[in-house]
Protein backbone atom coordinates (compact mmCIF):
# COMPACT_ATOMS: atom_id res chain seq x y z
CA UNK A 1 0.00 0.00 0.00
CA UNK A 2 1.03 3.43 -1.01
CA UNK A 3 2.60 5.88 1.96
CA UNK A 4 1.16 9.06 1.72
CA UNK A 5 3.46 11.80 2.44
CA UNK A 6 3.11 16.11 2.87
CA UNK A 7 5.99 18.28 2.54
CA UNK A 8 6.49 22.08 3.54
CA UNK A 9 8.23 25.15 3.22
CA UNK A 10 8.40 28.42 2.65
CA UNK A 11 9.94 31.45 1.37
CA UNK A 12 9.67 35.45 1.70
CA UNK A 13 8.27 37.19 -1.64
CA UNK A 14 8.94 41.25 -0.48
CA UNK A 15 9.04 43.39 -2.68
CA UNK A 16 11.40 46.61 -3.71
CA UNK A 17 10.40 49.56 -2.48
CA UNK A 18 8.61 51.85 -4.27
CA UNK A 19 6.62 49.31 -6.25
CA UNK A 20 2.71 50.10 -7.03
CA UNK A 21 0.37 48.52 -4.55
CA UNK A 22 -2.41 46.99 -5.83
CA UNK A 23 -5.61 46.69 -4.13
CA UNK A 24 -7.66 50.10 -4.57
CA UNK A 25 -8.40 52.42 -7.10
CA UNK A 26 -6.46 55.67 -5.95
CA UNK A 27 -2.33 55.28 -6.53
CA UNK A 28 0.26 53.96 -3.51
CA UNK A 29 3.36 52.53 -3.78
CA UNK A 30 5.21 50.70 -1.20
CA UNK A 31 7.64 52.70 1.31
CA UNK A 32 8.37 50.25 3.69
CA UNK A 33 7.58 46.74 5.09
CA UNK A 34 5.38 46.54 7.99
CA UNK A 35 5.54 42.29 7.62
CA UNK A 36 7.17 39.92 5.22
CA UNK A 37 5.08 38.63 2.46
CA UNK A 38 5.38 34.62 1.93
CA UNK A 39 4.43 31.72 0.34
CA UNK A 40 4.09 28.77 1.81
CA UNK A 41 3.81 25.66 -0.33
CA UNK A 42 2.85 22.08 0.50
CA UNK A 43 3.99 19.03 -1.60
CA UNK A 44 1.56 15.81 -1.66
CA UNK A 45 2.64 12.73 -2.62
CA UNK A 46 1.03 8.96 -2.84
CA UNK A 47 3.04 6.35 -5.16
CA UNK A 48 4.10 8.16 -7.75
CA UNK A 49 1.21 11.17 -8.20
CA UNK A 50 2.67 14.60 -6.70
CA UNK A 51 0.28 17.41 -5.93
CA UNK A 52 1.74 20.90 -5.19
CA UNK A 53 -0.62 23.37 -2.97
CA UNK A 54 1.08 26.90 -2.94
CA UNK A 55 -0.54 30.11 -1.18
CA UNK A 56 1.01 33.69 -2.24
CA UNK A 57 0.50 36.38 -0.05
CA UNK A 58 -0.60 38.94 -2.85
CA UNK A 59 -3.45 40.60 -3.85
CA UNK A 60 -4.25 38.34 -6.52
CA UNK A 61 -2.57 36.34 -10.55
CA UNK A 62 -4.42 36.73 -13.31
CA UNK A 63 -4.98 33.78 -14.85
CA UNK A 64 -2.21 33.84 -18.00
CA UNK A 65 0.27 34.98 -15.34
CA UNK A 66 -1.09 32.06 -12.85
CA UNK A 67 -0.69 29.84 -16.23
CA UNK A 68 2.90 30.79 -16.87
CA UNK A 69 3.91 30.80 -13.01
CA UNK A 70 2.54 26.67 -13.39
CA UNK A 71 4.53 26.23 -16.80
CA UNK A 72 7.32 27.72 -14.60
CA UNK A 73 7.32 25.35 -11.54
CA UNK A 74 6.01 22.25 -13.39
CA UNK A 75 9.43 22.67 -15.18
CA UNK A 76 11.77 23.02 -12.54
CA UNK A 77 9.98 20.41 -10.54
CA UNK A 78 8.29 17.43 -12.81
CA UNK A 79 5.18 17.66 -11.54
CA UNK A 80 2.23 18.58 -13.92
CA UNK A 81 0.95 22.16 -14.78
CA UNK A 82 -2.57 20.33 -14.08
CA UNK A 83 -1.10 19.44 -10.87
CA UNK A 84 -0.51 22.33 -8.87
CA UNK A 85 -2.97 24.38 -7.11
CA UNK A 86 -1.70 28.35 -7.17
CA UNK A 87 -3.66 30.60 -4.62
CA UNK A 88 -3.50 33.95 -3.58
CA UNK A 89 -4.56 35.03 0.15
CA UNK A 90 -5.58 38.88 -1.47
CA UNK A 91 -4.03 41.08 0.48
CA UNK A 92 -4.59 44.97 0.10
CA UNK A 93 -1.01 45.54 0.71
CA UNK A 94 0.85 43.55 -1.27
CA UNK A 95 2.81 44.52 -4.79
CA UNK A 96 1.32 44.88 -8.36
CA UNK A 97 2.24 42.25 -10.47
CA UNK A 98 0.52 43.06 -14.22
CA UNK A 99 0.24 46.64 -15.43
CA UNK A 100 -2.64 48.46 -13.52
CA UNK A 101 -5.23 50.58 -15.77
CA UNK A 102 -6.43 51.93 -12.36
CA UNK A 103 -3.63 54.74 -11.82
CA UNK A 104 -0.17 54.98 -13.86
CA UNK A 105 2.75 53.27 -12.17
CA UNK A 106 6.10 52.65 -13.78
CA UNK A 107 5.61 49.12 -14.85
CA UNK A 108 8.95 48.30 -15.10
CA UNK A 109 9.26 47.17 -10.91
CA UNK A 110 6.08 45.31 -11.20
CA UNK A 111 7.91 43.29 -14.35
CA UNK A 112 10.92 42.75 -12.43
CA UNK A 113 8.76 41.81 -9.06
CA UNK A 114 6.91 38.97 -11.06
CA UNK A 115 9.75 37.69 -12.43
CA UNK A 116 11.61 37.38 -8.90
CA UNK A 117 7.86 36.20 -7.81
CA UNK A 118 8.16 33.60 -10.67
CA UNK A 119 11.53 32.44 -9.24
CA UNK A 120 10.61 31.93 -5.70
CA UNK A 121 7.40 30.09 -6.33
CA UNK A 122 10.00 27.49 -8.26
CA UNK A 123 12.13 27.71 -5.32
CA UNK A 124 9.15 26.88 -2.43
CA UNK A 125 7.49 23.72 -5.01
CA UNK A 126 11.30 22.51 -4.69
CA UNK A 127 11.57 22.87 -1.06
CA UNK A 128 8.42 21.35 -0.38
CA UNK A 129 9.22 18.39 -2.77
CA UNK A 130 12.51 17.78 -0.62
CA UNK A 131 10.50 17.98 2.48
CA UNK A 132 8.39 15.17 2.03
CA UNK A 133 7.34 13.09 4.72
CA UNK A 134 5.24 10.26 5.34
CA UNK A 135 1.87 11.81 6.88
CA UNK A 136 -1.52 11.31 8.10
CA UNK A 137 -4.74 14.01 8.10
CA UNK A 138 -7.32 15.02 10.49
CA UNK A 139 -9.81 17.54 10.04
CA UNK A 140 -11.95 19.66 12.06
CA UNK A 141 -14.85 22.78 11.44
CA UNK A 142 -14.52 25.29 14.06
CA UNK A 143 -16.36 28.71 14.56
CA UNK A 144 -15.02 32.09 13.90
CA UNK A 145 -15.94 34.50 16.74
CA UNK A 146 -18.07 37.34 16.42
CA UNK A 147 -16.58 40.79 15.22
CA UNK A 148 -14.01 39.87 13.04
CA UNK A 149 -16.40 39.31 9.94
CA UNK A 150 -19.51 41.28 8.52
CA UNK A 151 -21.52 41.06 5.41
CA UNK A 152 -20.76 44.12 3.47
CA UNK A 153 -23.34 44.85 1.49
CA UNK A 154 -26.08 46.74 2.80
CA UNK A 155 -29.72 47.63 1.70
CA UNK A 156 -30.61 51.42 2.67
CA UNK A 157 -34.05 52.64 3.70
CA UNK A 158 -34.24 54.39 0.63
CA UNK A 159 -34.27 51.29 -1.39
CA UNK A 160 -30.13 51.60 -2.90
CA UNK A 161 -27.59 49.05 -1.94
CA UNK A 162 -24.49 50.18 -0.75
CA UNK A 163 -21.11 47.82 -0.76
CA UNK A 164 -19.20 49.76 3.03
CA UNK A 165 -21.71 52.70 3.51
CA UNK A 166 -20.35 55.28 6.09
CA UNK A 167 -20.09 54.21 9.94
CA UNK A 168 -23.04 54.89 12.00
CA UNK A 169 -25.21 55.99 8.77
CA UNK A 170 -29.05 56.64 9.75
CA UNK A 171 -30.13 55.68 6.24
CA UNK A 172 -28.69 51.48 6.38
CA UNK A 173 -31.26 48.93 6.85
CA UNK A 174 -29.78 45.36 6.97
CA UNK A 175 -27.07 43.57 5.32
CA UNK A 176 -28.14 41.58 2.31
CA UNK A 177 -27.13 37.97 2.74
CA UNK A 178 -25.52 35.61 6.07
CA UNK A 179 -22.05 35.13 6.80
CA UNK A 180 -20.82 31.75 6.98
CA UNK A 181 -18.26 31.30 9.93
CA UNK A 182 -16.82 27.37 9.19
CA UNK A 183 -13.36 27.47 9.89
CA UNK A 184 -12.18 24.52 7.76
CA UNK A 185 -8.92 22.93 9.11
CA UNK A 186 -6.66 20.52 7.79
CA UNK A 187 -4.17 18.90 10.33
CA UNK A 188 -1.59 17.12 8.80
CA UNK A 189 0.88 15.08 11.25
CA UNK A 190 4.11 14.05 9.80
CA UNK A 191 7.02 11.52 10.82
CA UNK A 192 10.12 13.32 11.95
CA UNK A 193 8.85 17.09 10.52
CA UNK A 194 7.16 19.98 11.61
CA UNK A 195 3.01 19.34 11.69
CA UNK A 196 0.79 21.73 8.90
CA UNK A 197 -2.23 23.01 10.06
CA UNK A 198 -4.42 24.53 6.59
CA UNK A 199 -7.39 26.81 7.42
CA UNK A 200 -10.18 28.20 5.05
CA UNK A 201 -12.07 30.63 5.92
CA UNK A 202 -13.77 33.47 3.50
CA UNK A 203 -12.26 37.06 4.86
CA UNK A 204 -11.28 39.93 2.55
CA UNK A 205 -7.39 40.48 3.60
CA UNK A 206 -8.20 44.36 3.62
CA UNK A 207 -7.86 45.70 6.97
CA UNK A 208 -4.60 47.76 7.21
CA UNK A 209 -5.00 50.29 3.98
CA UNK A 210 -1.58 52.24 3.21
CA UNK A 211 1.49 52.23 1.91
CA UNK A 212 3.38 49.40 4.17
CA UNK A 213 3.76 45.96 2.87
CA UNK A 214 1.72 42.90 4.80
CA UNK A 215 0.15 40.02 4.53
CA UNK A 216 -2.92 41.40 6.25
CA UNK A 217 -4.41 39.10 8.85
CA UNK A 218 -3.78 35.83 7.24
CA UNK A 219 -0.01 36.75 8.30
CA UNK A 220 -0.94 37.25 11.67
CA UNK A 221 -3.07 33.90 11.74
CA UNK A 222 -0.37 32.35 10.76
CA UNK A 223 2.31 33.62 12.68
CA UNK A 224 0.08 33.24 16.01
CA UNK A 225 -0.88 29.91 15.23
CA UNK A 226 2.99 28.76 15.36
CA UNK A 227 3.68 30.84 18.48
CA UNK A 228 1.26 28.95 20.14
CA UNK A 229 1.96 25.01 18.80
CA UNK A 230 5.17 24.09 19.09
CA UNK A 231 6.60 22.45 16.00
CA UNK A 232 3.73 23.00 13.34
CA UNK A 233 3.72 25.63 10.36
CA UNK A 234 0.58 26.85 9.52
CA UNK A 235 -0.99 28.14 5.75
CA UNK A 236 -3.57 29.83 4.53
CA UNK A 237 -6.06 29.31 1.53
CA UNK A 238 -8.89 31.96 1.78
CA UNK A 239 -12.62 30.94 1.23
CA UNK A 240 -15.25 32.88 -0.39
CA UNK A 241 -14.98 36.28 0.58
CA UNK A 242 -16.89 38.42 -2.00
CA UNK A 243 -18.90 39.82 -0.21
CA UNK A 244 -17.16 39.67 3.11
CA UNK A 245 -15.58 42.53 5.04
CA UNK A 246 -14.39 43.33 8.42
CA UNK A 247 -16.28 46.31 9.06
CA UNK A 248 -19.03 46.74 11.83
CA UNK A 249 -21.19 49.69 10.27
CA UNK A 250 -22.47 50.31 13.65
CA UNK A 251 -19.55 49.89 15.92
CA UNK A 252 -20.00 49.58 19.73
CA UNK A 253 -17.60 48.81 23.09
CA UNK A 254 -13.64 48.13 21.67
CA UNK A 255 -14.59 47.92 17.76
CA UNK A 256 -12.46 51.23 17.25
CA UNK A 257 -9.84 50.36 19.74
CA UNK A 258 -6.56 50.84 17.47
CA UNK A 259 -8.81 51.65 13.82
CA UNK A 260 -9.57 54.19 12.24
CA UNK A 261 -12.49 55.08 8.89
CA UNK A 262 -10.12 54.98 5.82
CA UNK A 263 -10.93 56.68 2.92
CA UNK A 264 -13.76 53.79 1.73
CA UNK A 265 -15.68 53.95 4.75
CA UNK A 266 -13.95 50.51 6.27
CA UNK A 267 -12.11 50.38 9.82
CA UNK A 268 -8.39 49.60 9.15
CA UNK A 269 -5.29 49.49 10.94
CA UNK A 270 -2.71 47.44 11.51
CA UNK A 271 -3.96 46.59 14.46
CA UNK A 272 -7.21 45.45 12.77
CA UNK A 273 -4.96 42.84 10.97
CA UNK A 274 -4.17 41.35 14.52
CA UNK A 275 -7.14 41.25 16.16
CA UNK A 276 -8.16 38.72 13.53
CA UNK A 277 -5.63 37.02 12.56
CA UNK A 278 -5.55 36.30 16.50
CA UNK A 279 -8.98 35.34 16.87
CA UNK A 280 -8.69 33.43 13.77
CA UNK A 281 -5.81 31.60 15.25
CA UNK A 282 -7.67 30.95 18.98
CA UNK A 283 -10.59 29.16 16.08
CA UNK A 284 -7.60 26.98 15.11
CA UNK A 285 -6.14 26.05 18.73
CA UNK A 286 -9.63 25.26 19.89
CA UNK A 287 -10.10 22.53 16.92
CA UNK A 288 -6.34 21.43 16.77
CA UNK A 289 -6.24 18.59 19.31
CA UNK A 290 -9.40 17.40 18.41
CA UNK A 291 -9.43 16.86 14.56
CA UNK A 292 -11.20 13.29 13.12
CA UNK A 293 -8.12 11.40 11.33
CA UNK A 294 -8.41 10.00 8.14
CA UNK A 295 -7.41 8.05 5.52
CA UNK A 296 -5.81 9.26 2.61
CA UNK A 297 -6.20 6.54 0.18
CA UNK A 298 -6.17 8.56 -2.86
CA UNK A 299 -4.89 11.89 -4.19
CA UNK A 300 -6.42 14.07 -7.43
CA UNK A 301 -6.59 17.09 -8.81
CA UNK A 302 -9.12 17.81 -12.35
CA UNK A 303 -10.05 20.94 -13.92
CA UNK A 304 -13.40 22.33 -15.25
CA UNK A 305 -13.92 25.67 -17.97
CA UNK A 306 -17.10 27.24 -17.51
CA UNK A 307 -18.40 30.35 -20.00
CA UNK A 308 -19.70 33.01 -18.63
CA UNK A 309 -21.68 36.22 -20.65
CA UNK A 310 -19.66 39.11 -20.19
CA UNK A 311 -21.54 41.99 -18.37
CA UNK A 312 -21.58 44.39 -21.69
CA UNK A 313 -22.07 48.28 -21.26
CA UNK A 314 -24.96 49.57 -22.81
CA UNK A 315 -23.91 52.13 -25.84
CA UNK A 316 -25.72 55.16 -24.02
CA UNK A 317 -23.96 54.40 -20.62
CA UNK A 318 -20.62 54.84 -22.87
CA UNK A 319 -19.69 58.51 -23.17
CA UNK A 320 -20.84 58.84 -19.11
CA UNK A 321 -18.03 55.81 -18.70
CA UNK A 322 -15.48 57.00 -20.98
CA UNK A 323 -15.63 60.57 -18.73
CA UNK A 324 -15.32 58.93 -15.62
CA UNK A 325 -12.46 57.01 -16.49
CA UNK A 326 -10.96 59.99 -18.09
CA UNK A 327 -11.19 62.17 -15.09
CA UNK A 328 -9.62 59.18 -12.54
CA UNK A 329 -6.76 58.73 -15.08
CA UNK A 330 -5.79 61.84 -15.08
CA UNK A 331 -5.71 62.10 -10.86
CA UNK A 332 -9.10 64.42 -10.79
CA UNK A 333 -11.38 62.24 -8.78
CA UNK A 334 -12.50 65.00 -6.80
CA UNK A 335 -14.51 66.50 -10.42
CA UNK A 336 -16.37 62.92 -10.22
CA UNK A 337 -19.65 63.69 -8.06
CA UNK A 338 -19.08 60.42 -5.77
CA UNK A 339 -16.73 60.13 -2.01
CA UNK A 340 -16.16 57.50 -0.42
CA UNK A 341 -17.03 54.02 -1.60
CA UNK A 342 -19.61 55.12 -3.88
CA UNK A 343 -16.42 56.76 -5.99
CA UNK A 344 -14.71 53.57 -6.13
CA UNK A 345 -17.94 51.74 -7.52
CA UNK A 346 -18.44 54.22 -10.15
CA UNK A 347 -14.24 54.45 -11.03
CA UNK A 348 -14.73 50.74 -10.72
CA UNK A 349 -17.78 50.46 -12.84
CA UNK A 350 -16.62 52.70 -15.60
CA UNK A 351 -13.04 50.68 -16.27
CA UNK A 352 -15.06 47.81 -16.77
CA UNK A 353 -17.78 49.23 -19.46
CA UNK A 354 -14.83 50.97 -21.18
CA UNK A 355 -12.62 47.33 -20.91
CA UNK A 356 -15.95 45.53 -22.46
CA UNK A 357 -16.50 48.27 -25.49
CA UNK A 358 -16.01 45.89 -27.86
CA UNK A 359 -16.37 42.67 -26.17
CA UNK A 360 -16.14 40.04 -25.81
CA UNK A 361 -18.86 38.42 -25.68
CA UNK A 362 -17.83 36.00 -22.79
CA UNK A 363 -15.25 34.46 -20.96
CA UNK A 364 -14.05 31.06 -19.86
CA UNK A 365 -13.29 30.23 -16.34
CA UNK A 366 -11.39 27.06 -14.80
CA UNK A 367 -12.48 26.00 -12.05
CA UNK A 368 -9.56 23.32 -10.07
CA UNK A 369 -11.30 20.44 -7.94
CA UNK A 370 -8.37 19.06 -5.88
CA UNK A 371 -9.18 15.72 -3.37
CA UNK A 372 -7.22 14.74 -0.24
CA UNK A 373 -8.80 11.32 0.51
CA UNK A 374 -12.19 12.31 2.06
CA UNK A 375 -11.37 16.01 1.82
CA UNK A 376 -12.02 18.14 -1.45
CA UNK A 377 -10.55 21.87 -1.89
CA UNK A 378 -12.32 23.51 -4.75
CA UNK A 379 -10.47 26.73 -6.39
CA UNK A 380 -12.44 29.38 -8.08
CA UNK A 381 -10.41 32.25 -10.10
CA UNK A 382 -11.37 35.04 -8.41
CA UNK A 383 -13.81 36.33 -5.53
CA UNK A 384 -17.28 34.42 -5.14
CA UNK A 385 -19.71 35.67 -2.85
CA UNK A 386 -20.41 33.38 0.20
CA UNK A 387 -23.40 31.40 -0.89
CA UNK A 388 -20.93 29.88 -3.56
CA UNK A 389 -18.82 28.90 -1.53
CA UNK A 390 -22.14 27.89 0.72
CA UNK A 391 -23.12 26.00 -2.26
CA UNK A 392 -20.28 24.12 -2.97
CA UNK A 393 -19.86 22.96 0.73
CA UNK A 394 -23.25 20.85 0.22
CA UNK A 395 -21.71 18.39 -2.55
CA UNK A 396 -22.75 14.95 -1.70
CA UNK A 397 -20.41 12.80 -0.49
CA UNK A 398 -17.42 14.55 1.05
CA UNK A 399 -16.52 15.15 4.76
CA UNK A 400 -15.55 18.55 3.88
CA UNK A 401 -15.10 20.78 1.06
CA UNK A 402 -12.71 23.56 0.99
CA UNK A 403 -13.47 27.13 -1.28
CA UNK A 404 -10.60 28.60 -2.27
CA UNK A 405 -10.79 32.11 -3.63
CA UNK A 406 -8.47 33.52 -6.16
CA UNK A 407 -6.96 29.86 -7.42
CA UNK A 408 -5.12 29.39 -11.02
CA UNK A 409 -6.35 32.70 -11.82
CA UNK A 410 -7.59 35.95 -10.82
CA UNK A 411 -10.45 37.07 -12.77
CA UNK A 412 -12.88 39.49 -10.60
CA UNK A 413 -15.96 39.34 -8.62
CA UNK A 414 -18.49 36.15 -8.76
CA UNK A 415 -21.71 37.97 -7.49
CA UNK A 416 -24.70 36.22 -6.78
CA UNK A 417 -27.84 36.90 -9.46
CA UNK A 418 -30.02 38.83 -6.87
CA UNK A 419 -26.70 41.01 -6.73
CA UNK A 420 -26.67 42.44 -10.52
CA UNK A 421 -30.64 43.98 -9.15
CA UNK A 422 -29.39 45.32 -6.44
CA UNK A 423 -26.74 46.78 -7.12
CA UNK A 424 -23.41 47.50 -5.31
CA UNK A 425 -19.69 47.74 -5.90
CA UNK A 426 -19.15 44.05 -6.70
CA UNK A 427 -22.14 43.56 -9.07
CA UNK A 428 -21.41 46.65 -10.81
CA UNK A 429 -17.59 46.28 -11.62
CA UNK A 430 -17.89 42.40 -12.35
CA UNK A 431 -17.22 41.74 -16.11
CA UNK A 432 -19.76 38.76 -15.91
CA UNK A 433 -22.97 38.96 -16.57
CA UNK A 434 -25.89 37.43 -14.14
CA UNK A 435 -25.82 34.36 -13.62
CA UNK A 436 -21.93 33.54 -13.09
CA UNK A 437 -22.17 32.56 -9.37
CA UNK A 438 -25.17 30.01 -10.23
CA UNK A 439 -22.74 28.38 -13.36
CA UNK A 440 -19.75 28.03 -10.88
CA UNK A 441 -22.04 26.56 -8.46
CA UNK A 442 -23.38 24.26 -10.80
CA UNK A 443 -20.17 23.44 -12.29
CA UNK A 444 -18.32 22.80 -8.91
CA UNK A 445 -20.49 20.26 -8.05
CA UNK A 446 -20.02 18.71 -11.15
CA UNK A 447 -16.33 19.10 -10.89
CA UNK A 448 -16.73 17.54 -7.33
CA UNK A 449 -18.82 14.89 -8.34
CA UNK A 450 -15.89 13.64 -11.00
CA UNK A 451 -13.30 13.70 -8.25
CA UNK A 452 -15.44 11.08 -6.46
Amino acid sequence: MSVFKVGFARVNINPMLGIAIEGYYVPRFARGILDDLESSALALALGERRILMISVDCCGIEAKLSRHYREAIAAATGVAREDIFLSATHTHTGPALTHLDTFEADDAPIERYAAFLGERLADVALLALQDLKPARMGFCVGRAPDRIAYIRRYKMKDGTTWTCPPINDPNIDHPIGELDQRVNVLRFDREGGDSIVLVNYGLHADTINGELISPDWPGWMRRTVERSLDGVKCVCFVGAQGDVGSTHVFPSGGDMNETEISFDNEMKSPGMARFIGRALAGTVLQVFDKVEYTEVDRIDIRHHEVAVPANLPAPEDLPRAHRFRELHEAGRDGDIPYTAMELTTVVAEAIRMCNLEHGPEAFRLELTGLRIGEIALIGLPGEPFTDIGRGLKEAPGWRLVLPCCITNGYEGYFPMREAYDEGGYEARSSIYAAGVAERIIEAGLSLLAELR
